[in-house]
């Protein structure tokens, strides 16, 4: 795994992994749990918890629980078949399997895929029990009715942390299926960590974006898979992926994907190497370079009588692919040396080496990873967090080959994968880990904890900031012991709905309460209604100086006598300031307010953002808040 792995304390928690149903430009993947995986064996651990009210049964292709997993469940309420699936907890796509064993798989030594990033691998918090309920499936994706119908029966069942991989979905917060499910779990002490989506590079693609929840974005690790191309004129070049094919090093004929035309074959679709538009005759025994229009171009190269593909892309080049033949992706300033070698010579030839574990500078915010503005609340910063989310190792199901493709016989109780799924069980791990230490805090405590304890991530590397990172990057050890933490009820929350204008009707139909007055809950509240850990001002461009107030209160988790002296990072153009500048702890649990005044003008069109923050130093701690002031287009 990709975080430093922590062990929990002596509490034994359980986590509830509704997992999974994601889109990642191109595929879908859905979800479930392999039991007979080595990473859920129950080794050391005694029956469940006495509090615990779930069940498990066995089913089709389901060996059933043990004390590792102590509750499966599905839910497909419209009880139609799917062709592609099974009506049972098993995972026949290996996402469920993966992000499952990210968050509280047990130690698995000598864990690989084709000798890379062989160690021991292990959730984030391998005592933890599992309890998946499985809401997605093949054919069907996942409906709002299976989602909520499966966090009301976590809920019942006891679960502590709800860790939830579904995104690309977004809408209103009294009525999107995971945010109305997350606030009724929030309502009961459970935390949702959801993760943020795979829609970046996109500004305001954020999903799962409510207050409440604890959004995750996708950061790269310190390592990437590369496969080296060897041209015939003693040329190498780098590629990205992975292959698992040892090649002898032997020089194989090198074309291009126009070359191996058919005559009918327009050039276009012959440069993307679509399947009809290859002659047979031609690749046969050759490498083939092609442009990327669809995933699977190594497979019907291969289909086809070819050796390998070297895949040219515009896409970002930061997550690694698998491929069922030699095959390796490279960008378009590449691609242009390889076509431009193929056409200097009348014999071109290539070979592509079995791709090798190189060392990167990290963390970096993945391109896939979603951005801000949140698209739900021009008040609210998200994403919250990051966490690695590239190229993560983990385990995978029997039921699957490693690529999905046609013809794939590659198989592995072991996989890679990348996306902010693999980043949500991180954090879900780390909230289970706070919880363990800190059992009577609440989802906001925790989430608190977390966000301000976070590692801060360069906005050099990553242009987008705070957009693309939120507070940073999780930090797990400090988390533990934050010193200060912004708390919440539901109350806030609902004074946060208030404040966006949504109706009391429509707050009303979310908390199940008979009636919800706006009007009486809003007056003298700051600027956005939340006593939250990040700071967020939105300012049209063709106004003057703005001015917002931010109210907010920390509560001392800390040494009972502690004094925490303002800090404030202010970008150039924005005046901030914190009113008072020192917070004087007298005793445990104490609670201190303070108002933070910001003034700034439209930022540049050419500018996303600007970026600020405010720290409470004490002798012992840093509690860090970013603020974020920010520009939108006019109406």
């Amino acid at each position: 795994m990709s975080l430093s792995n922590f062990a929990l304390n002596e509490t034994k928690l359980i986590l509830a992994i509704s997992i999974d149903y994601i889109w990642e430009k191109i595929w879908f993947v859905v979800p479930g749990i392999t039991p007979q995986s080595e990473s859920f064996k129950d080794e050391g651990l005694g029956p469940p918890p006495a509090k615990w009210k779930g069940s498990c049964a066995h089913f089709a292709n389901f060996s059933g629980c043990n004390n590792k997993i102590i509750g499966a469940k599905y839910f497909k309420l419209d009880k139609n078949p799917d062709p592609n699936d099974i009506l049972s907890p098993v995972d026949v796509d290996g996402h469920g399997t993966h992000t499952s064993s990210t968050l509280a798989g047990a130690p698995v030594p000598n864990a690989e895929l084709f000798g890379l990033a062989k160690g021991t691998a292990r959730g984030a918090v391998p005592s933890a029990r599992v309890a998946v309920y499985k809401v997605c499936w093949a054919s069907s994706g996942c409906a709002d009715m299976d989602i909520l119908a499966a966090f009301e029966a976590a809920i019942h069942d006891g679960v502590d942390v709800i860790s939830i991989s579904i995104g690309g979905v977004t809408g209103s917060y009294v009525k999107d299926s995971i945010a109305v499910a997350s606030f009724h779990a929030m309502r009961n002490g459970i935390l949702t960590v959801a993760s943020g989506g795979n829609g970046g590079p996109s500004l305001g693609s954020v999903a799962n974006h409510a207050p409440w929840i604890l959004t995750v974005a996708a950061s790269g690790i310190d390592r990437q898979f590369r496969s080296k191309v060897g041209l015939g004129n003693g040329r190498t070049i780098s590629g990205i992926g992975v292959s698992g094919f040892d090649t002898k090093e032997k020089l194989y004929p090198l074309a291009s994907g126009v070359d191996v035309a058919k005559s009918t074959a327009s050039k276009d679709s012959a440069g993307y190497c679509m399947e009809d538009s290859i002659d047979p005759t031609k690749v046969k025994g050759k490498l083939v370079h092609c442009k990327l229009a669809t995933w699977g171009i190594d497979s019907v190269i291969k289909d086809l009588g070819g050796i390998g593909t070297v895949i040219e892309t515009g896409l970002f080049l930061d997550n690694a692919q698998i491929f069922m033949a030699p095959a390796t992706m490279v960008n378009t300033t590449t691609g242009e040396i390889i076509n431009d070698y193929i056409h200097s010579t009348r014999s071109p030839s290539a070979v592509i080496y079995k791709s090798e574990e190189v060392k990167v500078p990290a963390p970096f915010v993945a391109s896939f990873s979603s951005r801000g503005p949140n698209p739900g609340s021009s008040h609210l910063l998200k994403p919250d967090l990051a966490a690695p989310g590239i190229d993560i190792l983990a385990a995978y199901t029997p039921m699957k080959s490693l690529t999905g493709l046609k013809g794939d016989t590659q198989f592995s109780k072991f996989t890679f994968m990348s996306g902010t799924s693999m980043a949500c069980p991180h954090v879900g791990g780390v909230a289970a880990y706070v919880k363990s230490f800190h059992p009577n805090w609440s989802p906001a405590a925790i989430k608190s904890a977390i966000m301000t304890s976070a590692t801060p991530m360069s906005s050099r590397v990553n242009h987008d900031a705070e957009f693309a990172f939120g507070v940073g990057q999780v930090n797990p050890t400090k988390a533990v012991s934050p010193g200060l933490i912004y708390d919440m009820d539901d109350m806030s929350y609902i004074q946060f709905l208030c404040h966006e204008g949504y109706s009391g009707s429509s707050i009303a139909s979310l908390i199940g309460s008979n009636s919800i007055n706006c009007s009486t809950l809003l007056p003298g509240l700051g600027e956005d209604a939340l006593n939250y850990p990040t700071m967020q001002l939105s300012l049209k461009r063709s106004n003057g100086t703005s001015t917002a107030v931010f109210r907010r209160t920390v509560t001392n988790v800390g040494p009972p006598q502690s004094i925490y002296n303002a800090t404030i990072r202010a970008p150039k153009g924005v005046e901030i300031t914190v009113n008072p500048t020192s917070l004087s702890f007298s005793r445990a649990s104490q609670k201190r307010s303070f108002k933070v005044v910001v003034k700034a003008k439209p930022i540049l069109s050419t500018e996303i953002l600007a970026s600020g923050s405010l720290l409470w130093r004490s002798s012992r701690h840093i509690v860090r808040s970013p603020i974020v002031v920010y520009s939108t287009p006019e109406d």
